[in-house]
């Protein structure tokens, strides 16, 4: 094995694990600082290893996997329970307005956090020069 592949294999950074830290809303590098600042920004570096996370895009991203998810979950609960139990009308709403807005709550961050461990697991968008 030359050289130039031994660094490439040794500074490339594993997929799943890097997402799973950003899920938890942690420092993709080192799992142990706090990615995120307050509800939904993120910090310009990592507290405990110094990671520059400055450079991430996530934009609108987790705001459009978050509609996907809940609209891909809900709806079919909506139909399988006014099929099945026929509630009010207002019943429904009610339930189901407070089902979409804590599911979006919870699941907003942890993409968003997600999303940007991707983004440095993969060397985009700058997160590549300190490999």
């Amino acid at each position: 094995m030359t050289d130039i592949q031994h660094t490439e294999q040794s500074t490339e950074r594993d997929l799943w694990p890097a997402v799973w830290k950003g899920w938890r809303r942690k420092c993709p590098c080192c799992g142990k600082g706090s990615l995120l600042r307050s509800y939904l920004t993120v910090r310009d570096t990592c507290s405990v290893c110094r990671l520059d996370l400055s450079q991430h895009r996530a934009d609108d991203g987790p705001a459009y996997l978050t509609i996907l998810i809940v609209g891909h979950l809900m709806a079919p609960l909506l139909l399988i329970t006014f099929e099945k139990f026929r509630p009010e009308p207002l019943v429904l709403f009610t339930i189901f307005s407070i089902g979409c807005l804590a599911l979006s709550l919870y699941l907003l961050p942890r993409l968003k956090g997600a999303i940007v461990a991707f983004q440095w697991s993969r060397g985009m968008h700058g997160f590549g020069n300190d490999l």
